[in-house]
């Protein structure tokens, strides 16, 4: 029972993480309340491998690269 409420608790953390990020850092704008929150995030996003919309556009043919 106790590790279904840790998981439990953990996704409710990690999803309103999601929706602070989506909801200020995303469009440009400061988190009122934690500036360094917003920071930490949007250093976070910057580090992670992230595909652009070119990254569909090469021939079937064409070897994949990696990230």
């Amino acid at each position: 029972m106790l590790a279904i409420i840790v998981t439990m608790l953990a996704i409710v953390v990690l999803a309103g993480l999601v929706l602070v990020y989506v909801a200020f850092p995303h469009r440009g704008e400061e988190l009122p309340a934690a500036p360094w929150l917003g920071d930490a995030m949007a250093k976070a996003v910057d580090a992670a491998p992230t595909l652009d919309e070119t990254d569909g556009d090469r021939a079937p043919d064409a070897p994949a690269h990696r990230l």
